[in-house]
């Protein structure tokens, strides 16, 4: 295609092992154009984004937004899990973008809500979303966060967090067994040790005394019927149905709970039979309200780049 200088957006989307790189035109994403880079095999953000342009014909672009895996403030911010710093000065530079913006992947998740496709979204728990009212994005990948969206008479709000390292919750025995293991990581028990894929993975191991992938402990479970894949499989799903609940407690989201993220997807088949709605709804005399929050997974793997590609089309 033909590419006019200040025509097309430039949308990323920064995670802890992959980045995706788009163009958007007119809020749009141009899903032909979504390229993806393996951090790894690459020194900085700046050096993923100009392999990109260069393959589009060194595209001079509008705006540029790019969604991290990782904490922002006052436009900077750093990966998590990857010694990356990205600021929005840099993302302008190295884009010749009059406007750029970075924000956390969840908050991007958030504002593509309203762009997701015919069969995007998978029903996990049924329910009737309210309109205008808050809903919920619950990232479970590489690493697990969330970020509350909120729609008012001034336009959509969606604030970041960092909710994956925050405690994880304690309900009997085995959960501070459990909690102990996890300390031993970080010398913190924090939610995203367990709520990701390498936290699948570390269950595994306090179940079995065995390190595997979080793909082959999947392969057991799914394909193998291991008895043991499965006790770590349920107390995953298990744990994020009580994370869940708590979350969905504090920001009241009529609207819906939304789950996204690799992992979030892997498991969205087996949550019925592995006891996440028991576990979201365990709420003592509030466990009937619990059931005001349907509960979903955005199936589209670019609702990120859509997103953010909403986000710069919203602002002009």
């Amino acid at each position: 295609m033909s590419l006019s200088a200040d025509t097309y957006d430039l949308v990323a989307d920064i995670g802890g092992t992959n980045t995706r790189v788009a163009l958007a035109e007119n809020g749009a994403l141009l899903t032909g154009t979504v390229t993806r880079y393996k951090n790894a095999d690459h020194k900085s953000l700046e050096d993923v984004l100009q392999r990109f342009l260069q393959s589009h014909d060194g595209v001079d672009c509008a705006g540029a937004c790019a969604a991290l895996a990782g904490p922002v403030k006052n436009g900077c911010g750093s990966l998590t899990n990857l010694d990356w710093t990205i600021d929005e000065k840099r993302l302008a530079e190295a884009t010749s973008a009059e406007v750029a913006v970075l924000f956390n992947d969840l908050q991007a998740q958030g504002h593509g809500l309203d762009r997701l496709g015919t069969g995007a979204i998978r029903t996990l728990l049924d329910g009737t979303p309210e309109d205008n009212a808050t809903r919920l994005v619950i990232g479970v990948g590489t690493g697990f966060n969330i970020a509350p969206v909120y729609q008012t008479g001034h336009g959509r709000i969606v604030p970041p967090s960092e909710a994956g390292h925050a405690n994880l919750p304690i309900r009997d025995d085995q959960g501070m067994q459990l909690l102990k293991h996890f300390e031993t990581a970080h010398e913190f028990p924090a939610v995203e040790d367990m709520l990701s894929g390498r936290g699948l993975e570390r269950v595994y191991d306090y179940l079995t005394g065995q390190k595997l992938s979080a793909a082959d402990i999947m392969q057991r479970y799914e394909v193998e019927n291991d008895q043991q894949a499965e006790e770590a499989a349920q107390l995953f799903v298990q744990m994020l149905g009580t994370v869940a609940g708590n979350l969905s407690l504090i920001h009241l989201p009529f609207g819906g709970v939304f789950f996204a993220g690799g992992v979030a997807r892997a498991f969205a088949p087996h949550f019925e039979r592995l006891g996440f709605a028991d576990a979201f709804r365990d709420k003592g005399r509030f466990s009937d309200f619990m059931k005001s929050f349907p509960v979903f997974v955005i199936e589209d793997d670019y609702a990120a780049l859509s997103g953010c590609a909403a986000f710069l089309q919203d602002r002009r």
